[in-house]
């Protein structure tokens, strides 16, 4: 039952989606005029006359649009269900948008729509191909219509930035994303071709290969995001300064020559990303992408925004590669608050920046500093530059960086007469320079290869290393070399003479070193090779400059990479254990896969950037504070053939109790400083200092809407709490081997199944049609495949039990899944020989295999290998009478036996056999009660929303059932009494399995056992 519409815009949707059989087009498209003029577009009546929005618009070869808005046409018809309607639409549609195109010179858009359907289009190329598309239904809200309209039209002005707006209009699933996004991919497949846009997406991809190894996947998709993500970035910054960038050349935009001109130095220039003001029709798409972005009210940040767009953008999945998870903004600000005490008389450096979120909050801090002291602002945003600095690897990162560092600034601020020159100090960089002995570094010299000359990493750029002592000085002798060799007729090679003595370069060395760079600058530039390798050679060159004793910091914060070695490509793999081992952090046991590169990144971090007695603050993964694997980073001592590190730590935040989960782990803030080494009698005595084990315990549970450290404090409780490491004085339960991981059945609508009706004539004995089961948790991208269905014998139709089917001492109905499972033992491929004798499964896991193969991440697993991951399934064949289940996440641990042999346990879940329902009741006793999750809990490791149990329960000293034992004895009883009470329980199991588990819990907690049980479990556990 739907509830009547009660406002206009309501009962104006109400219309539009109402596809009556006696509804006009006329009467449509006033109803589409309506939605546009009333709906919050900014297209009232007083603005007509600058955004005109006519009914049956004159297109010039006598077709008529039926609505037009600035750069978007819109035909309405009175029903799209009909695929001949639909099509011939689309070819109506297409003439508009390409005639429309050709006479305003700027991506035009084409919207069709019967009110329900609405559907955006764009030309690439010549064709009209569909972008995004948006559904009304009878319960849909207006303002979600509305929004995506506005994302399509981009005629809203004045729209607060907030992370809200950032992601809804301009992130992935947005369609003005979506639009830019075709159109951007759209002009790269045309011009891919060209010399210059191939050598900036070479020098791009050789950028993050050398420092992510093989996780870095290269491919078309994600340089064209990267270009998308910075170029508005760079139109931003434009934006914060109050510039009208739809009156701009896009190619001054790109350049950033409007922030030359005020002397305001990096933070727009063209990289790896300006290729579009290099090819034909680039224009147009930079001064569409102005037009969107000015929408926005940019001088009103007051915080790093540009994460929430990269965050909307980039998928998750690719970050996590990265080990890229963003700062909350007042947990940054709380950080820098702590760790910078003297912001006037500290150096402070963010080594692995991200989008600024540090830098905006250091910035900000010397500033308001600056301004109670009284200094002018000429001398206060000189010294900033050099009291604040950041690097990152990413080039996007760096883009939004720079940024954010000019928000942080302010508008009023930069547009002063009294502020001087400025130079934003973000730079491109890897903070723990991988591959620094062999590519950068070469006896005193700066090299950087070109790949020109005929072969690959033939011809090289050569500085010297005392070049880079001056940093300004430097980047102005590269950009003189860059500019003066593409300002010369081709072919020449002019003198350097007046450039030597305007920038003071007296020494023969060096004017011979800088000649030959300039000559092979020239080739570079007569090849089509040029406009990347000033802003290449000047941002790898300053991570070198900034690891130089005199130059090194007082304060080093951030939040750096996390990233496990399971998750790293081999050769980073390899790379990462020989760099942990030599400084002493590398664990060879069973926990070497939990390793983390954050360890070894601040390592290094310290070791380059950090001057003796300076100190630091780091966001880190939570396992740092008591895990065994970080034992080694703990301890603060890091030797090194380049020069030992000695830390000692100060203190430490546990974080990992705040809800919501600001990361997709739980997280915690060191801090410590750098000690001095020492050589001889000056380094006895000087030890470092581990991490303590007294720690500041935050709980609580922040509001949604709170963004700064004023409004989160009062959420937040803190207070002196007692670390216990992980298997510290603890003998682990004998239980412990028995408990094994389920099988991991992924993806998850190859397997299950929902029965469907067979038709009048049956199916025939034995066999039983099915359809995937689906569910809105599914990934890209299987969550967009379609629904695998047919006709499977019933004996491979087996239950699976999940995470979610398990309550305390209940087990809940199992799912259904389609498993090729002979008898009781035998796992079956597409190989197999016996799979053809059933012709059902074979058609069925045939299909199945070839979803895989086609969509799969990786190559390295089959289907078969995939559902037999870590031997997660053969090891429950055949299937024993009697096994205890617990859940492998979750806040409270949960358990319940399992007396169906046919069932098959899903990796959510551990299992193991038991000998009698005794001493399953005895397990399931221990394991519900709340004193074992109390107990266990400083055990368990954190996720996003929950706990990861995994085997952490049998690091505790439970010992195996002993019927003679009383308390053993007692405790199956207890567990016996309390499974029958919860089966009597009345339960609705439509209810989600977490309310379910509540209900349970509940019941449980006011049983009349309850105090026993948490008594006996106590005991047993001391």
């Amino acid at each position: 039952m739907t509830t009547a519409p009660q406002t206009s815009l309501e009962k104006l949707l109400a219309r539009l989606v109402n596809r009556k059989p006696g509804r006009s087009e006329a009467e449509l498209q006033a109803d589409v005029r309506s939605l546009l003029l009333e709906g919050g577009l900014n297209l009232g009546d007083d603005d007509l006359d600058e955004i005109v929005v006519t009914l049956e618009s004159q297109v010039g070869d006598r077709r008529r649009i039926d609505v037009e808005i600035g750069f978007t046409a819109i035909e309405t018809k009175k029903d799209l269900r009909s695929k001949t309607i639909l099509k011939e639409a689309e070819e109506q549609l297409a003439g508009y948008v390409r005639a429309r195109t050709e006479q305003v010179g700027q991506r035009y858009v084409g919207i069709l729509t019967d009110g329900v359907d609405w559907r955006a289009y764009s030309l690439t190329g010549d064709a009209l191909v569909l972008v995004s598309r948006f559904e009304a239904k009878a319960r849909t809200a207006p303002a979600e219509l509305l929004t995506w309209l506005e994302g399509v039209l981009a005629t809203a002005q004045g729209i607060k930035p907030t992370p809200d707006a950032i992601k809804t209009r301009m992130g992935v699933e947005s369609a003005s994303h979506q639009l830019d996004r075709a159109t951007l991919t759209a002009l790269y497949e045309q011009n891919k071709h060209l010399p210059t846009v191939k050598l900036k997406r070479e020098l791009w991809a050789r950028l993050l290969r050398s420092a992510l190894g093989a996780q870095f996947e290269d491919s078309d998709e994600l340089f064209i995001e990267h270009t998308l993500l910075v170029n508005n970035a760079g139109l931003i910054a434009h934006l914060v300064l109050g510039i009208d960038v739809k009156d701009v050349q896009p190619a001054t935009l790109v350049k950033g020559q409007l922030f030359t001109q005020a002397n305001i130095f990096g933070v727009v220039e063209s990289d790896f990303f300006g290729w579009l003001i290099e090819v034909p029709d680039g224009d147009s798409f930079v001064r569409t992408l102005a037009r969107r972005l000015a929408r926005f009210a940019w001088a009103e940040v007051e915080h790093d925004v540009l994460k929430v767009l990269y965050e909307s953008v980039i998928a998750q999945e690719t970050r996590k590669k990265q080990g890229e998870y963003y700062t909350p903004d007042w947990l940054a600000e709380k950080v820098v608050a702590d760790a910078v005490a003297d912001p006037l008389n500290q150096r402070v450096m963010d080594p692995s920046c991200g989008s600024g979120t540090f830098l905006f909050h250091a910035a900000r801090r010397y500033l308001e500093a600056a301004d109670a002291a009284g200094q002018p602002l000429k001398a206060s945003l000189a010294e900033l530059t050099d009291h604040v600095a950041g690097i990152d690897l990413h080039p996007v990162a760096v883009a939004l960086a720079r940024v954010t560092y000019l928000l942080a600034v302010g508008r009023d601020r930069l547009i002063s007469d009294e502020r001087g020159a400025i130079r934003v100090p973000v730079y491109l960089g890897d903070s723990v320079q991988w591959q620094q002995r062999t590519d950068l570094l070469d006896h005193g010299h700066l090299v950087i290869r070109t790949g020109s000359g005929g072969q690959f990493f033939e011809n090289e750029l050569r500085f010297s290393e005392h070049l880079l002592a001056d940093a300004i000085r430097f980047d102005n002798i590269v950009n003189e070399l860059a500019d003066k060799a593409t300002d010369r007729p081709q072919g020449r090679t002019p003198s350097l003479t007046t450039t030597f003595n305007r920038l003071g370069i007296t020494s023969k060395a060096d004017q011979d070193e800088l000649t030959q760079n300039f000559k092979l600058l020239c080739d570079l530039v007569d090849e089509g090779r040029n406009h990347i390798w000033s802003y290449y050679v000047r941002n790898l060159a300053r991570p070198m400059w900034l690891s130089r004793a005199e130059n090194r910091v007082d304060v080093l914060i951030g939040n750096p990479p996390w990233l496990s070695y399971r998750h790293m490509p081999g050769d980073m793999q390899e790379l990462f254990k020989d760099m942990s081992q030599s400084r002493r952090l590398w664990r060879g046991d069973e926990v070497a896969t939990h390793q983390d590169l954050s360890g070894l990144f601040i390592a290094r971090a310290i070791q380059q950037y950090l001057r003796e007695e300076g100190t630091f603050a780091f966001v880190v993964p939570n396992p740092v504070l008591d895990r065994p694997y970080w034992s080694g980073f703990r301890a603060g001592n890091y030797p090194d053939s380049e020069g030992s590190v000695k830390v000692a730590f100060s203190g430490s935040w546990d974080l990992r109790r705040l809800r919501p989960h600001f990361f997709p782990r739980g997280s915690a803030v060191i801090f410590g400083k750098r000690m001095t080494v020492g050589i001889g009698k000056s380094a006895l005595g000087n030890d470092p200092v581990p991490l303590p084990k007294e720690t500041e315990r935050w709980t609580g549970k922040i509001s949604q809407t709170a963004t700064n450290w004023a409004q989160v404090k009062g959420w937040v409780k803190r207070e002196s709490a007692q670390l216990k490491y992980v298997r510290e004085d603890l003998i682990s339960s004998p239980y412990r081997p028995r408990f094994i991981n389920g099988a991991t059945i992924y993806p998850k609508y190859l397997f299950f199944v929902e029965p469907q009706n067979s038709n009048l004539l049956g199916l025939g004995g034995g066999r039983v049609s099915v359809r995937s089961e689906r569910n809105n948790l599914e990934k890209v991208p299987w969550k967009n495949l379609p629904d695998m269905e047919g006709v499977v014998e019933k004996e491979f139709i087996r239950p699976v039990l999940l995470g979610e089917s398990i309550l305390p001492y209940r087990v809940l109905a199992p799912k259904k899944a389609v498993l090729p499972i002979e008898g009781s033992d035998t796992l079956l491929d597409g190989e197999h020989p016996h799979l053809d004798r059933y012709p059902d499964l074979a058609k069925w896991w045939r299909r199945a295999e070839d979803q895989w193969v086609t969509h799969r991440s990786s190559e390295r697993l089959t289907l078969r290998e995939r559902l037999e991951f870590h031997r997660g399934m053969s090891t429950q064949l055949p299937g024993t009478p009697l096994r205890v289940v617990h859940g492998a996440s979750g806040m409270h641990v949960t358990a319940a036996l399992v007396e169906d042999s046919s069932a098959v346990i899903e990796h959510k879940l551990y299992w193991g056999t038991v000998a009698s329902r005794e001493e399953g009741m005895y397990l399931t006793a221990i394991l519900n009660t709340p004193a074992l999750t109390e107990v266990v809990r400083p055990l368990m490791s954190y996720g996003k929303d929950e706990r990861d149990i995994d085997k952490a329960i049998w690091q505790l000293p439970i010992p195996l059932f002993d019927s003679s034992d009383p308390t053993h004895s007692r405790l199956a009883e207890l567990g016996a009494a309390e499974a029958d009470r919860i089966a009597q329980l009345e339960l609705d199991e439509s209810k989600s399995f977490v309310k379910l588990r509540q209900v349970v819990r509940q019941s449980l907690a006011t049983s009349p056992y309850a105090e026993e049980l948490d008594q006996l479990v106590r005991l047993l556990l001391e």
